[in-house]
């Protein structure tokens, strides 16, 4: 195939998995909106089980990865075996249901600013005392986002301080000044964000307005999301021959384990309800079965992104599905944001744009001194 052709058929590759990213994360956010707010049914009940959305994703995205091991995939050939993700598969299980619940007390667009504090990587290898091995620290973001969190209340200069703090004397770590721009547009629109007014409208879509919570349990599916990425990592680097379906297979297996025991095993579960909940309000069963189907191939096509074109490819189309999802989320489901607001969208997504510069500069010098030498 002549040089134009293959550069010609890798950027129609890369127009899907933009596409394929961009309508399944958007159309989940739509359908993660709508089961949080309205209200179903002529006695119009809310969908107050919003956890039962991580079981039936995870149920979904188990057969999902078995079907693509089976039929596309080398996978389960010297892999990890499916027991070595039962850690991580806990707080896979607890993490995104904490980001869920959350939708009970804050907007959408709130939870996907507060959520999006992840894409600055974190800066601090907090998790290595407890994990086997050196894993990579872009993706161990906790102890970065931790300290940020603690000063949403405060100014921006305390949380920069408070970074400086723990990089620099506890880890002796030297931050860059565009380090520090990232963290301050970032940790500064999110904090903003949070301390400016909701509209009335927004609030009373909500089922139990309450911002200090809603924050909280972002913070938590956070903290949660650092220590499961971190154990992939750690489990990838023992299992070299584990490909992306063996890591979602064993997950998926795992949190559908946990939710189960959860939601069924547990006298305060939820399973039961949510069911009858579905059988009298079929139109909810339609939108998580959809909910769930969006997230299995979202999954599908971020893998088939980074596999052909790099993490930094896959972190750019995910961070713009963002925005998108905001003014999404603003103009179509009525959650109308002020003037200050989106400038405070603005600032955090700005961040998060020079974040990914300053990566493209780095491997562009990384690649620069390989052909050197």
């Amino acid at each position: 195939m002549a040089p134009d052709s293959v550069e010609f058929c890798r950027i129609l590759l890369l127009a899907l998995c933009i596409s394929g990213i961009w309508s399944a994360y958007i159309y989940q956010g739509v359908l993660q909106e709508t089961l949080s707010t309205k209200r179903f049914g002529p006695d119009e009940k809310r969908f107050e089980h919003l956890a039962f959305l991580n079981l039936a994703q995870s149920v979904v995205c188990l057969v999902w990865s078995y079907i693509m091991i089976k039929l596309w995939s080398n996978a389960g050939n010297g892999g990890a075996p499916w027991w070595a993700y039962w850690s991580a598969g806990i707080t896979n299980t607890i993490g995104p249901a904490m980001g869920i619940e959350a939708l009970k007390y804050i907007s959408y667009p709130a939870q996907v600013l507060a959520k999006s504090s992840k894409m600055i990587p974190g800066m601090v290898e907090i998790f290595n005392p407890f994990i086997p091995q050196k894993v990579d620290h872009e993706s161990l973001f906790l102890s970065h986002f931790f300290l940020r969190f603690l000063g949403l209340s405060y100014s921006c200069c305390s949380i920069r301080d408070a970074v400086m703090l723990m990089g620099t004397l506890v880890y002796g770590i030297r931050y860059t000044f565009p380090e520090y721009m990232c963290t301050f547009l970032v940790a500064g629109g999110v904090s903003f964000f949070a301390l400016l007014k909701t509209s009335s409208k927004t609030i009373s879509k909500l089922a139990h307005p309450n911002a200090p919570l809603g924050y909280a349990l972002c913070f938590l599916n956070l903290a949660f999301d650092g220590f499961t990425n971190a154990t992939q990592d750690s489990i990838a680097s023992r299992y070299p021959k584990t490909e992306a379906w063996d890591i979602m297979f064993g997950m998926n297996l795992w949190g559908t384990i946990y939710n189960m025991i959860y939601m069924f095993g547990l006298p305060q579960g939820i399973g039961f309800e949510a069911i009858q909940f579905c059988k009298l309000h079929p139109e909810a069963a339609w939108d998580i079965l959809k909910y769930c189907l969006c997230g299995a191939v979202g999954q599908n096509f971020i893998f088939m992104t980074i596999s052909n074109f790099g993490s930094l490819a896959n972190t750019t189309i995910t961070t713009t599905r963002k925005f998108v999802s905001i003014v999404v989320s603003s103009v179509m489901s009525g959650n109308p944001l002020s003037l200050k607001q989106w400038g405070c969208v603005s600032m955090v997504f700005g961040g998060l744009a020079y974040q990914i510069y300053l990566k493209w500069r780095k491997m562009q010098r990384v690649e620069k001194k390989k052909q050197k030498s």
